[in-house]
């Protein structure tokens, strides 16, 4: 079944399957057996101590079906930004697109310089969680990576790969603002 132009909610979870984040919507413009792509704006999001806030810019989430990655980009004045997880690769169950947070992240800001986040936190759950040694070995190559696939501006890392999801997005919303016009109310 292909997601492709629904809306669907993003759950992630920590190691032991206890809920980690919920983020309310996202439009999906890509859906294929690589990648789940959404892009949305002004996304409600639910902590797992209830914290409730809400993402200012838009965002192009792209999850990896087969890689252990999941990523955030946004558009800033000086260019794209991207947040990496370090997550288990994506699945869609029951309407919802799921994934475990392995800790570790990497910013990557507009000029390319790259900034590793959250080290003590994997360190403290690489413990409390009882990651096993293999499991440890697996998350930090992903991290490695991670970072060669941005040196290199591979997919989806990459302006042009960024834009084409926002252009989706916008004609879809473009579509639907026009057909909202057309129908009676």
């Amino acid at each position: 079944m292909s997601y492709y132009h629904r809306f669907l909610q993003i759950q992630a979870y920590k190691h032991d399957g206890s809920f980690h984040r919920l983020w309310s919507h996202g439009l999906v413009v890509r859906d294929d057996e690589d990648y789940i792509v959404e892009v949305a704006t002004r996304v409600r999001v639910i902590e797992s101590n209830n914290h409730v806030w809400h993402t200012k810019d838009l965002g192009v989430f792209i999850f990896s079906k087969k890689e252990w990655f999941n990523t955030i980009a946004t558009v800033a004045d000086n260019g794209i930004r991207f947040y990496i997880n370090v997550a288990s690769p994506t699945i869609i169950e029951k309407g919802f697109i799921k994934f475990i947070d392995y800790d570790l992240d990497l910013k990557v800001f507009p000029d390319g310089y790259t900034k590793v986040l959250d080290v003590n936190e994997f360190k403290t759950h690489c413990d409390q969680y009882h990651y096993s040694e293999e499991l440890q070995k697996v998350l930090k190559h992903v991290l490695d990576k991670m970072n060669k696939k941005v040196a290199n501006k591979e997919e989806p890392f990459n302006e042009e790969t960024i834009k084409k999801y926002i252009k989706d997005y916008e004609d879809f919303v473009s579509k639907q603002e026009l057909k909202d016009k057309k129908e009676p109310h």
